[in-house]
């Protein structure tokens, strides 16, 4: 739920500053910006909320941890890749493919009540998948729309 709030807020916001500033609404600057704020908190949380989201891929992986950081890395430079109009159609593919790939982790996540703010397993379950799949659908439309935008 955070990661819409910063995409919305973001998007709001800089709409209307873009409005302030310039006299028209900026809509690819405000949603580039806003889906490059919200990588980056995502991206910097897999570097503080490791552990619960090590939980969230399966026990048969190896390396779960490195692939958290991965993770987050490539998060941090897709945020880094859409604030430059000479990169971002360089960057909207491979972050689409991204989020496609993600989507196991947040199902396997759901179906073992995974809460990875807090590394337990209490978390809200399957019930939670009405919400994250049309997110992570929001997050590729997203990305499409703005990613490819002049």
């Amino acid at each position: 739920m955070k990661p819409l709030f910063v995409l919305i807020g973001t998007f709001v916001l800089t709409l209307a500053a873009t409005r302030l500033l310039g006299g028209a609404a900026n809509y690819v600057l405000a949603g580039n910006l806003a889906m490059a704020v919200m990588l980056f908190f995502t991206g910097l949380a897999h570097f503080t909320l490791t552990n619960g989201m090590m939980r969230m891929l399966p026990s048969w992986l190896p390396a779960r941890k490195a692939w958290v950081y991965f993770t987050g890395v490539v998060e941090l430079a897709a945020a880094a890749g859409l604030l430059l109009p000479s990169t971002r159609h360089w960057v909207a593919w491979p972050l689409i493919v991204f989020f496609i790939v993600l989507l196991p982790a947040n199902i396997y996540a759901a179906m073992h009540h995974i809460d990875y703010q807090k590394g337990t397993a209490d978390g809200p379950g399957p019930r939670y998948l009405w919400f994250r799949v049309p997110l992570q659908l929001l997050f590729i439309a997203w990305v499409w729309f703005f990613g490819f935008s002049s």
